[in-house]
């Protein structure tokens, strides 16, 4: 019997007697695992395929077993970690197991690369203090203002029926982009597409597909041209505009290193992948999990006519842990190095290995997190990995953990709110990211609420 085949099998009996039946099958399910183990090495991709395709239909019994008998499990080329303080560990340990994102960086922005694609260094350190210069964690209140408005008006005028997607989640984001960043697309539809598919690229085309390659140069090089034109029209016709753009032309005035337009554009074009098509998952994908727990929707709702952002905010990145944006980490391991020394579970991860960083197992370990599988709203933040860890953990994250609720707060202030009859009313994905999810709501009431 296959690995997998012992794990999927092990599923039912887990989700029917809870963690105390994990902790009775360990000891019969470890010598499978041990001998299995072999012929999963040569078999890898397929091994890692079905397991993604079982992770995503039902992951916590899959990740419980494996924080149980196997918290870093080697196969082939590839470390899986599962367990809160080996994932932290890997992502706090930066000049071992480095990102992997360089090269198809480099494609993305026509020859250079973009910080979250490099290595801790005077280049990236630089780049880094620049946009912070640009992008300011003191901004965050007048973003939210803005983001909470024009999402209030997009559910108001959207007559009681509201694809969350296509018409709100990714909407938001395109809009802060053009007014915060001062980069107003000619089409926000097509900058959207642009952005998912460059996402796509960089973090989630595991497989190296020539489709998704031909996609995303396509995508980049119109993207680059957008921001060029962007840059030259802003310098050619100053405005004065305090936004993200004309503080990267005064530090480029300045005579700031590393701040010529080339690098001001790419910059600006790492960050805004980053930041439309991550959003509109996180705000699609946490709405469906709420939806599937009517006590914690009503709760939600609650918070969202109170206008308590704080409250809010807990039920939606809770829900988000249960089906989070990232559910791992991919980094490359620069060096032999011992993970989890000292521990029993412990592994020499060899030079050259791929580590998967589970960051979504990490958020259900039970050694960490209190009652990881029940829904709670009181959980302190350091429990949740939706931004990462480490180095390079998410640069916007003080911007997202407002706009994520922001952007949702309107629509579950809303009453009646409930999911559109049918498929429509389901969460639909089109390869990494949600495409669809229609809701209905009271139009007498569409995104009211306290500020």
């Amino acid at each position: 019997m296959a690995l997998l085949e012992v794990l999927k099998n092990t599923m039912s009996r887990v989700l029917r007697d809870g963690e105390t039946e994990i902790k009775e099958l360990t000891q019969d399910i470890q010598k499978e695992v041990d001998r299995d183990l072999a012929d999963a090495q040569t078999h890898v991709m397929e091994f890692l395929d079905h397991l993604k395709i079982s992770v995503i239909e039902n992951p916590e019994p899959i990740f419980a077993i494996l924080r149980m008998i196997k918290p870093i499990l080697l196969v082939k080329n590839y470390a899986i970690v599962t367990r809160f303080e080996d994932v932290q560990e890997v992502l706090s340990r930066d000049d071992v197991f480095q990102v992997t994102y360089a090269e198809k960086m480099k494609v993305t922005t026509g020859g250079q690369n973009f910080f979250l694609g490099m290595q801790n260094s005077p280049e990236y350190e630089r780049d880094v203090t620049h946009m912070r210069s640009a992008i300011r964690r003191e901004d965050v209140a007048t973003i939210i203002s803005f983001v909470q408005e024009t999402a209030r008006l997009l559910v108001a005028k959207s007559g009681g029926q509201l694809d969350t997607v296509k018409q709100l989640a990714q909407v938001v984001p395109v809009r802060l982009i053009s007014q915060y960043f001062g980069c107003p697309p000619k089409s926000e539809t097509d900058l959207a597409a642009w952005a998912s598919t460059i996402f796509q690229y960089l973090f989630a085309d595991l497989n190296n597909d020539p489709a998704v390659d031909r996609a995303a140069r396509e995508a980049a090089a119109k993207t680059r041209d957008y921001l060029d034109l962007t840059i030259a029209t802003r310098k050619s016709r100053p405005s004065g505009k305090d936004d993200v753009l004309g503080r990267c032309l005064a530090m480029q005035q300045a005579g700031f290193p590393g701040m010529d337009d080339l690098a001001i554009r790419n910059n600006l074009l790492g960050l805004i992948v980053g930041a439309i098509p991550t959003t509109s998952k996180c705000c699609a994908q946490a709405l469906d999990q709420i939806f599937n727990r009517p006590a914690q929707l009503a709760a939600a709702q609650a918070a969202a006519s109170a206008g308590d952002d704080a409250l809010l905010a807990r039920y939606v990145f809770e829900a988000l842990r249960f089906n989070p944006n990232n559910p791992a980490l991919f980094r490359l391991t620069a060096e032999d190095y011992q993970l989890a020394k000292g521990h029993i579970h412990g592994e020499k991860i060899a030079k050259g290995t791929i580590v998967v960083a589970v960051t979504q197992s990490a958020m259900f370990d039970g050694d960490k997190v209190d009652a990881p599988n029940e829904f709670r709203a009181d959980r302190p933040p350091y429990i949740y990995m939706h931004f990462g860890y480490g180095l390079h953990s998410c640069f916007g994250r003080y911007i997202n953990q407002a706009q994520i609720p922001g952007i949702l707060k309107p629509l579950l202030a809303s009453k009646s709110l409930r999911r559109a009859s049918g498929d429509a009313g389901k969460l639909q994905v089109v390869g990494p990211f949600p495409s669809s999810l229609v809701v209905n709501f009271d139009v007498a009431t569409a995104g009211a609420g306290r500020g």
